[in-house]
């Protein structure tokens, strides 16, 4: 238990260059998943991120098994799984079964590719809950020039997108591509998803991609301020959850899902003040006008 807690081995383990390294990696995912999250949140995407993830464990075990990097077999598999889901699940009444199919096939072929790998038992167990060991150079600086690329795109596509998610029958009728923006944020997201893998592992992604941005919606109605607002939730969960898994030398995976469960509580218990506070003039008005 005392390992738990033991700070001067945290600090010793804060030196080291590995350890560094996913800090940057992390510090860079959160700042996209941040972005990213309010839109998914707003397109109610939740169940779309982890079928992504799903297909993003499935390339990440052939990559596993074939010898190659664990980050390409990602994003190959979860850019597959985004055009699928944009292009089978177009109806929303189609889409959380299209999901489902493409989560359970996922799954079912990664668990199938996995069997025939006869590595390390810990490089399998790491696509599954994350790994910061494996984040190297080579890995940051492949994720810093896809988050690049992912922060670009979205800016240029922000404005309509945005439109197209708070009310996308009023964008139809004013012609905006609804379908194609909808095509594109998907395959942004299946960037961003297959990135987390690394870091939280294909099983817990949503906790970085949702949670921080679930949170920052119950506290703002503003995209911008849920914007800032997920960022900084996102941040908080990834760097606090590898910092505090230093010292037990546990998956980063269950303190990052922690700590951001925790600031989605946090920001339920706010909100629900909050309007409690709200409701209270409300409620008080009709009996002083009684009075008068």
């Amino acid at each position: 238990m005392d390992k738990m807690f033991d700070f001067d081995l945290t600090l010793r383990s804060l030196g080291l260059d590995f350890v560094q390294t996913a800090l940057l990696a992390a510090g860079v995912l959160a700042i996209v998943a941040g972005v990213l999250g309010p839109l998914i949140v707003m397109r109610r995407m939740s169940f779309a991120v982890h079928g992504t993830s799903e297909l993003a464990f499935t390339g990440a075990a052939a990559a596993l098994l074939l010898g190659v990097g664990v980050e390409y077999g990602a994003l190959g598999g979860a850019v597959i799984a985004a055009v699928l889901i944009a292009f089978l699940g177009s109806r929303e009444s189609d889409r959380d079964s299209v999901i489902g199919v493409i989560l359970a096939f996922g799954l079912g072929l990664g668990v199938l590719l996995l069997s025939f790998y006869q590595g390390r038992s810990t490089n399998k167990f790491g696509i599954l809950i994350g790994q910061i060991v494996a984040v190297d150079r080579t890995n940051l600086n492949v994720l810093m020039i896809a988050s690049a690329l992912v922060l670009i795109v979205l800016a240029l596509i922000y404005r309509p997108l945005l439109f197209a998610s708070v009310d996308p029958a009023v964008a139809v009728a004013r012609g905006v591509p609804v379908r194609f923006l909808a095509l594109v944020f998907a395959v942004l997201v299946g960037v961003a998803t297959a990135f987390g893998v690394q870091i939280v592992g294909s099983l817990l992604v949503v906790s970085l991609m949702v949670t921080p941005a679930a949170a920052a919606a119950r506290v703002t109605a503003s995209p911008w301020k849920a914007t800032v607002l997920a960022v900084i939730f996102a941040e908080v969960s990834a760097l606090g959850g590898i910092v505090l898994s230093l010292a037990p030398g546990k998956p980063v995976s269950a303190f990052v899902t922690t700590i951001s469960f925790a600031i989605y509580l946090g920001c339920r218990i706010v909100a629900k003040v909050r309007d409690r506070r709200r409701r209270v003039p409300e409620l008080s008005a009709p009996a002083a006008a009684v009075a008068v």
